[in-house]
């Protein structure tokens, strides 16, 4: 398996639960994590969790669903390490709420979050994920989740985007296959985090998955030696009962 030593990585959404668990195995692989928050202090207090001394980690403040501060956090990457080798689009947001009391704002907040970014930030670091690895090429992750591929009542939102980034990701495979940049959904089922447990305090998380897994399902992703992709991988708690 190839090593993760030194590769530069940028998470999104990585102020807690799977960015964080990504961040905490990358580094203890030995990479070099940015570690992107809507909120940085967030950022801030994984990255000194995990990094004390601050010599691999870079803890960004970052709205995805804007363009200049997408275009700000990928130059503070590259100044601070001279390039990045994978990008990892995790950043999610949610509205539980039936179609007829969404309110437009809210839609397009949960669209610019988890469709939206993604294709910036994409977009953004592609000419250093070019560039990456002599050339050869870096690699992007995009986390999307089982409502990419099923749906449930009061999520119309949550369900469009997730549809549409897994879409994006397989477009984004089979465009950018030829420069070299291998592009990976990864599908996660129910984890243990807060965006789960914070919004439905009666789900029982003895049926969530650790996103310590779901993490080390990641770095597989990212360990593959080069001539083979995994483009699709989904890893989903063995106590789901939705799914067959």
């Amino acid at each position: 398996m190839s090593s993760l030593a030194q590769r530069r990585i940028l998470i999104t959404g990585a102020g807690s639960g799977l960015g964080a668990a990504m961040a905490r195995r990358f580094v203890a692989a030995g990479a070099r994590v940015a570690l992107a928050d809507l909120d940085p202090a967030k950022a801030a207090r994984v990255c000194g969790e995990i990094d004390p001394q601050g010599d691999s980690t870079l803890g960004i403040g970052m709205d995805v669903g804007r363009q200049p501060a997408v275009f700000d956090a990928l130059t503070a990457v590259l100044e601070r390490w001279g390039g990045l080798d994978v990008l990892v689009n995790n950043a999610g947001t949610d509205v539980t709420a039936p179609i007829d009391e969404v309110t437009y704002s809210a839609w397009t907040r949960v669209l610019e979050t988890n469709l939206i970014g993604p294709f910036l930030l994409s977009k953004a670091a592609l000419p250093a994920l070019k560039a990456s690895d002599g050339g050869r090429g870096g690699h992007i992750i995009n986390v999307a989740s089982t409502a990419s591929l099923r749906a449930w009542p009061n999520a119309s939102a949550y369900h469009a985007s997730k549809w549409g980034l897994l879409g994006l990701s397989k477009a984004l495979h089979a465009e950018l296959r030829a420069s070299g940049v291998r592009v990976s959904s990864l599908i996660a089922g129910g984890m243990r985090t807060p965006f789960l447990l914070e919004r439905f305090p009666d789900l029982d998380p003895q049926t969530l998955q650790d996103p310590a897994n779901v993490a080390e399902a990641a770095q597989l992703v990212l360990s593959l030696p080069r001539g083979s992709v995994i483009a699709e991988l989904m890893v989903l708690p063995d106590q789901e009962t939705s799914w067959p």
